[in-house]
């Protein structure tokens, strides 16, 4: 059994598998770490490997307080993936943003794709069907456009995400909620058609926090699954696993 952990900017997601059987999703902050890891390990005894992929802050120390009980995998850049990197800067890309590709990839084999990950940033990451990494976009996610409006403007209120009753908002609160969530929706659907023009056999994964709230409002077929990254950590490893 193998326990994946996705360490973000605002939580920690984890996921423990059976092969490619997904049994049990957890979240939880920071703060309660190694409560939360001790509950799960007791709970799931016949884990083996802990696979961790990081963006957020935290020391690998916190981790690695585990050895003694499990394998500890940091997901690295210089981990075997399953698609050519052709960014620009290949260093510099998001471990996340990687794995994403990688389950992209072993997910949906001869096809090119689009990952837009919803969560405290939007990302974009396009993987064409000879499965080269090309790279994509980063835009603010959904908390982050409500945060900036509040934060430098002296103003407007901090809303918490909303549906817009109208495209057209009647107050400064319902123009907040249109301008944010309609702007995100019509960046994505825009984002989708440009991608669309250049590219056949395509196909579209929507995941993140954000994803499932999104997806109803998205004109474009995607196929949203807001644990894609914690499939996708479990893939990589396997397909580590099977070609290091």
């Amino acid at each position: 059994m193998v326990l994946t952990i996705d360490i973000g900017n605002t939580r920690i997601k984890g996921a423990v598998f059976e092969g490619d059987i997904l049994l049990e999703l957890f979240f939880f902050d920071k703060k309660e770490l190694q409560e939360k890891m001790e509950n799960i390990i007791r709970k799931h005894q016949k884990i083996s490997d802990l696979v961790i992929a990081s963006v957020g802050n935290l020391d690998k120390q916190d981790f690695l307080l585990f050895e003694n009980l499990l394998n500890v995998h940091f997901v690295t850049h210089k981990d075997t993936f399953p698609f050519r990197n052709k960014y620009e800067t290949p260093e510099t890309l998001g471990i996340d943003r990687m794995v994403l590709a990688a389950g992209a990839v072993l997910s949906y084999p001869s096809k090119n794709r689009l990952v837009i990950d919803a969560g405290t940033c939007v990302t974009y990451d396009f993987i064409d069907a000879q499965d080269n990494y090309l790279g994509g976009a980063i835009s603010p996610g959904l908390r982050l456009r409500y945060e900036s409006l509040h934060d430098y403007t002296s103003k407007l209120p901090l809303l918490t995400l909303e549906s817009p009753k109208s495209f057209i908002g009647d107050s400064t609160s319902q123009s907040m909620h249109s301008g944010i969530v309609n702007g995100l929706v019509l960046e994505i659907d825009g984002f989708i058609n440009e991608y669309k023009v250049s590219n056949s056999n395509f196909i579209i994964i929507l995941t993140g926090g954000d994803a499932d709230f999104l997806a109803k409002r998205l004109k474009n077929t995607i196929f949203a699954n807001s644990n894609f990254l914690l499939e996708s950590l479990n893939q990589t490893f396997q397909y580590k696993i099977k070609n290091d």
